[in-house]
């Protein structure tokens, strides 16, 4: 459209890749171990089977979606085509809650590793600073933001390798078949779903990139399989060489779980003890600065279409960046820090994103039997079972986190309902 702000095109395949894997893979390194207490080896292991079949009967459809649409909107974009305005309200809500609320609970986790190091420097402190740094860094262009997240997700994804190869020797059936199998009975395989969800997490912020990528119908599928595949590894790799090598009891302690095992393993004292624990913070890094990138794309694509003040869907002049929706990210972001409330973020951001992924399968279902000249560069197997299937355990996973915590499921649903109110307003209105 003549007029609209672009974003600029230079994202290639191997940065989809980075941005997909960073995005998620803190969740590797701390969160998902709560789930144990649940459902111990066992109980989490199923869980994180069946969240695996989420995420990939998810993804191919998403993929299908993005390279037929891209745009930096992602599910808001795919729902307004499918469900129109209302439609593109659930979607772009339930987007802005997952992006606004995960980094936050990321920044914290940055905080307490880095105080833990260096009591001198507070949690809010760094945590706080961590908005602003990484802010200017997305401020500062796309080609600087997406190279420094192929660095950090290189390093880390290493770090992962150097933790499997080190522990994988020693991982025994006997911890992790571990009786009682199921500690709170088939309840606690319910109640570990949200902490597997955390082992994905984020993964479909790529498609917020689309309008940055030189051949978004080529490079986004690349991206996508590869990122998934890489997580796949990476979750299965992470659960079995952690819980498989001590008692998982000793894993829900803290969010050190894999230093845990390492020292386990080797010693407090051993350098790669201390490698692991030093580098584990890129893990962290990775996921915060690509989920910063992925929610000011939103907020873009949101302002732009004016379900946000139009300002936020302005570029900076010079730099081509949407510095008015970076400056919201993390004005946002930082104030929901200093609340120190780490878990029920991360309950909110679960919810925004399990909305997500149910609107945009129901668009994508919907868009094959509406548009089905709508030119498609990927498809996706096995129509209509991998968007039904995702959409099934979405529900599911749905129902698990809002039994776990019914009071901050209440707070969304009130937030998402005094949006829909203003935004119900603003149609009456025509803007």
């Amino acid at each position: 459209m003549s007029g609209t702000p672009s974003l600029k095109r230079v994202l290639r395949p191997l940065h989809l890749w980075a941005i997909a894997v960073g995005l998620v893979i803190s969740g590797d390194y701390f969160g998902w171990n709560y789930g144990l207490q649940h459902g111990g080896p066992v109980g989490m292991g199923l869980a994180t089977l069946a969240v695996t079949a989420l995420y990939v009967c998810f993804i191919f459809p998403y993929t299908e979606l993005s390279t037929a649409i891209p745009h930096s909107g992602g599910p808001f974009a795919f729902a307004q085509r499918a469900f129109g305005p209302w439609g593109a309200y659930v979607a772009g809500a339930s987007t802005l809650l997952e992006f606004l609320f995960a980094p936050p609970a990321i920044a914290r986790a940055i905080g307490s590793y880095v105080h833990f190091r260096a009591p001198s420097l507070s949690v809010d402190a760094v945590a706080v600073a961590s908005f602003a740094v990484f802010g200017a860094l997305n401020a500062a262009g796309v080609s600087v933001a997406a190279t420094f997240e192929l660095l950090v997700t290189a390093l880390a994804t290493f770090e992962l390798a150097l933790f499997f190869f080190l522990t994988g020797p020693h991982v025994r059936a006997s911890q992790l078949l571990a009786t009682p199998w199921f500690p709170e009975g088939a309840r606690g395989v319910f109640a570990a779903i949200p902490f597997a969800i955390w082992f994905y997490l984020g993964l479909e912020g790529v498609a917020m990139s689309a309008e940055e990528v030189v051949e978004p119908r080529r490079d986004i599928p690349k991206g996508f399989t590869a990122g998934i595949a890489t997580l796949v590894v990476l979750a299965l790799g992470t659960l079995v060489c952690t819980s498989g090598v001590m008692p998982w009891r000793e894993l829900v302690r803290d969010d050190s779980p894999l230093p845990r095992a390492l020292a386990h393993v080797l010693s407090p004292g051993h350098p790669m003890t201390h490698l692991m624990v030093y580098l584990g913070l890129l893990g962290l890094i990775a996921s915060f600065h690509g989920i910063v990138m992925g929610c000011s794309r939103q907020v873009f694509a949101l302002g732009r279409e004016a379900m946000l003040p139009r300002v936020f869907g302005e570029l900076h002049a010079r730099l081509r960046t949407p510095t008015p929706a970076i400056a919201l990210t993390v004005l946002v972001g930082g104030a929901a820090t200093l609340s120190g409330k780490t878990d029920a973020l991360i309950t909110l951001s679960v919810l925004g994103a399990l909305g997500v992924y149910t609107v945009s399968m129901a668009a994508m279902i919907r868009l094959r039997r509406t548009e089905p000249a709508l030119e498609r560069p990927f498809v996706a197997p096995l129509f209509p079972w991998m968007p039904g299937v995702a959409i099934a355990l979405s529900l599911v996973s749905f129902v698990a986190v809002s039994v776990g915590a019914p009071a901050v499921t209440l707070a969304w649903a009130g937030t998402m309902a005094l949006g829909a109110v203003a935004f119900g307003a603003r149609l009456r209105r025509g803007g």
